[in-house]
């Protein structure tokens, strides 16, 4: 192992994540500190249909934008279940849909330079349309179809700049 981890103590928590400090004794013996985020992993699911995407956009508070993107997200805390139960509950939550079909393109690490949550990338076709069961904090969030021209042009643009839709578009992109 290159970093041995020498204490471990969490300075920050609430319901949905952790941040913790280790000390910390790299392979030459010098020590350090390595903070690190804890957040569970999450479902990333891509529904589409007629060669085009459904995406969500919502206000992101963190960097003061609203932001499209593939629907996403975890249980709350308390529930559990499968990555599939996840990505099922999230695509009905934030869309309405269901998905006739559902398939597992991969798993990521979001920002393995700081935390280890990781995204269950799905790809949802054969959609079946429903009402959206939005939380809360998800009021602001709407939907809407892009073909996939559209949505490769927002891409280039900047406009989609969501680092796990754009790594789960990858994998799309290189499924067989």
């Amino acid at each position: 192992m290159c970093i041995r981890t020498l204490s471990s103590k969490v300075v920050y928590g609430n319901p949905w994540m952790s941040v913790r400090e280790d000390r910390i004794e790299r392979m030459d013996g010098s020590h350090g500190v390595y903070s690190v985020v804890d957040k569970p992993d999450f479902a990333l699911v891509i529904p589409m249909e007629d060669d085009g995407f459904h995406l969500v956009e919502q206000y992101r508070y963190p960097v003061g934008a609203r932001s499209w993107e593939f629907p996403a997200g975890s249980f709350p805390p308390g529930v559990t279940g499968s990555p599939e139960d996840m990505a099922v509950a999230e695509l009905a939550e934030e869309t309405g849909f269901a998905a006739g079909r559902l398939e597992r393109l991969g798993y990521l690490h979001c920002a393995n330079g700081m935390t280890g949550e990781g995204v269950h990338v799905f790809l949802a076709t054969d959609l079946i349309a429903g009402e959206p069961d939005r939380e809360a904090t998800e009021q602001d969030m709407c939907q809407r179809w892009f073909a996939r021209a559209e949505f490769e042009a927002m891409v280039r643009e900047g406009v989609i700049t969501d680092a796990p839709s754009l790594a789960g578009y990858l994998l799309l992109n290189l499924r067989t």
